[in-house]
């Protein structure tokens, strides 16, 4: 199901580049920058879930979509208010969206490590006690 996340932000960024000549009104940018912001939140969530195990597709869907339209309504009510609530929603996505790819990359680098030490030790299993000999033991002996 990670393959949901994946393909969202590929259609997202596709999105974006076949709208690239396309102009928005000033009075809603910041709408939609911090839309699209809470989209690509709900991406990087999407990518840790399934790097844990614990990937859904009907929570990332319904996230995505919930995230991204509150997200435009705290702006637009911040602006209604006189208050910049923009910006406060920037801070705390901008700070998920690195927390999200901090332990995601983590867990990557982890996953990694554990590959290599497991085929390390798959290959000195796969060593016959022939290929051992000669080679010195703990006690400096050569096994003969």
């Amino acid at each position: 199901m990670i393959w949901l996340a994946l393909a969202s932000g590929l259609i997202g960024f596709a999105a974006i580049w076949f709208t690239k000549g396309a102009t928005i009104p000033i009075a809603d940018a910041s709408y939609l920058s911090l839309a699209a912001l809470a989209g690509i939140d709900s991406l990087i969530g999407g990518l840790r879930a399934g790097t844990e195990g614990k990937f859904r597709g009907n929570v990332f869907v319904s996230g995505f979509v919930v995230n991204t339209l509150l997200a435009a309504f705290l702006a637009y009510l911040g602006d209604r208010l006189g208050q910049n609530l923009a910006l406060a929603a920037v801070v705390a996505l901008g700070g998920r969206i690195f927390v999200n790819l901090s332990i995601t990359r983590r867990q990557w680098l982890d996953h990694r490590a554990d590959l290599s030490s497991t085929r390390r030790a798959a290959q000195l299993a796969a060593k016959s006690p022939q290929q051992y000999a000669g080679e010195p033991t703990m006690d400096g002996e050569s096994r003969n």
